[in-house]
């Protein structure tokens, strides 16, 4: 069956930071909070990322108060002392949320809008699906994306985030195609590439070439047995173009 529908991921598979996240985080903290250590910042972003994610799934509370203590949980697991972090997170709160919200924090891969254009003249469909709040819709349209994407499902807007089935049927509804007429194409294992094959979507892992964390991002101790990776967006074109042609 023709594939006639493309769905993106969009952090780290169409965009991604303008600078690595917990630079942007060291930057915007300095005035308030002085230097941090960037090894430290780092590491204290993925563990507070990961906590309120399993605290509280889709943003439940509302992402200002969401990422107001992904930020907290951050700098103070950096090493900057809590009362400080308090009395100044009512300024650098809005400072980073706004900073992230568009071409400031964010830039386009440079195989994104090329990868889209292409795809418009095959006459397939395009759409984003991204576990991300409603702040990824500001990003998208500064970054001048949303004239080549046909639908855009964010998490936050949708109730529903990756790897459940539901957000990626909402997204083939929308189009009027069907799950195997779809590829999702995302940079995590489990929410993008599992969620997807598992709703009957085809599905493309991207594992860009280059430094961890810049280019490439691995998951630890990721298994990659049949998982079909693709090095860059391009190569999806080349993907559809194969399938379509059987």
């Amino acid at each position: 069956m023709a594939i006639r529908l493309v769905t993106f991921d969009a952090l780290h598979t169409l965009v991604t930071p303008r600078l690595p996240i917990y630079v942007q985080y060291a930057q915007t903290f300095e005035p308030y909070l002085g230097t941090l250590d960037p090894a430290a910042l780092k590491r204290a972003f993925k563990t507070a990322l990961k906590q309120v994610q399993q605290e509280q799934p889709v943003y439940r509370g509302g992402a200002q108060d969401w990422w107001g203590d992904v930020i907290r949980r951050t700098a103070v697991g950096a090493g900057a002392d809590p009362k400080a972090v308090d009395a100044s997170l009512g300024e650098i709160v809005p400072r980073l949320l706004k900073r992230f919200s568009s071409r400031e924090g964010y830039k386009l891969f440079d195989d994104s809008l090329p990868t889209l254009k292409k795809l418009k003249e095959l006459n397939i469909r395009t759409g984003l699906i991204s576990n991300t709040d409603a702040r990824m819709r500001a990003v998208i349209e500064d970054l001048d994306l949303i004239p080549h994407l046909d639908t855009v499902l964010l998490s936050e807007e949708e109730g529903v985030e990756k790897p459940s089935g539901e957000i990626f049927r909402r997204a083939c509804e929308r189009m009027g195609v069907k799950p195997h007429e779809t590829v999702h194409v995302g940079d995590e294992l489990d929410c993008d590439y599992h969620g997807a094959k598992a709703c009957g979507f085809e599905a493309l892992l991207v594992r860009r070439p280059g430094p961890e964390g810049e280019e490439e991002r691995k998951e630890p101790g990721e298994d990659l047995t049949n998982v079909q990776v693709v090095p860059s967006l391009s190569q999806v074109v080349d993907w559809v173009q194969q399938r379509n042609s059987r």
